[in-house]
């Protein structure tokens, strides 16, 4: 069995699938990231005249039913049609395992689940009465749906975990199912994310707590991390998800690798509910421990896929935490959410299929919108178009409301 310098089974991904505003396929996200040119634009799911904010990043062209069959699309909630879609993706991508389902396990992340269908049969309630509420609501509802319907919709058996810390939910998805494999309690993970909460109720609270861009009239132009006039975050939906397996199986069956990865960090700020630590010491940290697991110095990484949510604090904190950690001549960093949005607790999952595919196709997409480098920033930020990758290690990071981070390190197929 190949180990790395701890001596714990190397783990690689094998298959990865998305559901994104940037694209439903692989070749399609990673042009349109290429591109630089954000999904931003005028909401189309709901109506936007009654929100302060009427702009986000929406899946669109997407059928459910086409994974699912139509009647059980219908009992299931946006949340979960796009969290089983991806993940569907990536297991066909990854090709067959071959493991006993019983060493096969699940791992997904969500911040907030199926708020679409409780929002909705809220309004049931009001309008209609208690007994015009769906008997769908909780399996409908409940943040463990998507890990539940994966399992069962696969057959596997083995460890089924739900991780709902906001924005690191699936960073931390991830990180967990590398933990599944390398302490022996599983052979091949799916680790996923997603999120549909781009409804009246969240929206308008995002919006209450001044979380949101504000650019109603100019949506391409509102996500614009480490921008000096960024105004907040653009809010998106989607999934993503990777099977992560043991280095030696897949090499054994022949399979694809996108790449390893090698470390894992995670901890808190302990700080405040919304807020980032002062000068990002839970963030700069929480780097230091993925670097640590990965046995690798600052210098070894070439790309860092930033949180960077376009909000003012988030990005400053973000800058100072990652100048803490590698220095002046920091690598090259991109903040993907200028063209995807916020997926809340997808972002980690996306971002880190988005660092594989960089690693793979050996270049930084570009971070969109970014015009004037805030004064805040003393980072080596990639704008305009994508720009050559010689480094074989990129670095993701995630941070939840709550004060939660998780820190990804990944090095490219070898």
């Amino acid at each position: 069995m190949s180990m790395d310098h701890r001596g714990r089974p190397r783990v690689v991904v094998t298959g990865l699938g998305v559901k994104t505003p940037a694209g439903l396929d692989l070749d399609t996200f990673w042009d349109r990231l290429a591109s630089g040119r954000s999904t931003a634009a005028t909401l189309t799911r709901t109506d936007p005249d009654v929100l302060p904010v009427k702009i986000g990043c929406e899946v669109l062209d997407f059928d459910p039913a086409s994974y699912v069959g139509p009647k059980e699309a219908r009992r299931i909630d946006r949340v979960t049609q796009l969290g089983f879609a991806a993940a569907a993706d990536a297991l066909a991508d990854a090709g067959e395992p071959n493991a006993d389902p019983a060493r096969c396990a699940v791992v997904a992340g969500t911040g907030v689940g199926g708020l679409g269908t409780l929002e909705e049969q809220i309004g049931t309630f009001k309008d209609k009465g208690a007994a015009r509420v769906s008997p769908f609501l909780v399996p409908m509802m409940m943040v463990n749906a998507t890990a539940g319907t994966i399992a069962m919709q696969f057959g596997w058996t083995g460890p089924n975990l739900c991780i709902a810390t906001a924005c690191a939910a699936s960073a931390h998805a991830v990180g967990e199912a590398v933990r599944l494999v390398r302490d022996g309690d599983a052979d091949v993970v799916l680790a996923s994310g997603a999120e549909a909460c781009m409804t009246p109720t969240a929206m308008s609270a995002f919006a209450r707590m001044t979380a949101l861009s504000n650019r109603n009239d100019d949506p391409e132009h509102a996500s614009r991390p480490f921008d000096a006039d960024r105004d907040g975050f653009v809010m998106g939906e989607g999934a993503a998800a990777l099977v992560v397996e043991r280095y030696d199986r897949a090499v054994a069956r022949g399979a694809r690798i996108y790449g390893e990865i090698v470390g894992y960090g995670r901890n808190a700020d302990a700080y405040h509910i919304t807020a980032p630590s002062p000068g990002g010491e839970g963030a700069a940290a929480c780097m230091q421990y993925a670097l640590d697991d990965a046995g690798l110095e600052p210098s070894a990484v070439g790309h860092i896929n930033a949180h960077g949510t376009s909000t003012p604090l988030n990005d400053a904190a973000e800058a100072e935490a990652i100048h803490k950690v590698f220095g002046q001549q920091g690598p090259a960093v991109t903040s993907t959410k200028g063209v995807t949005g916020h997926l809340i607790g997808a972002a980690g999952a996306t971002e880190a299929v988005a660092c594989l595919l960089a690693l793979q196709r050996s270049e930084v997409p570009p971070t969109a919108n970014l015009e004037h480098l805030g004064d805040d920033i003393r980072l080596d930020v990639v704008s305009g178009s994508p720009r050559a990758l010689v480094h074989d290690v990129a670095l993701s990071n995630s941070f939840g409301f709550g004060g939660h981070n998780a820190t990804l390190v990944f090095t490219r197929a070898s």
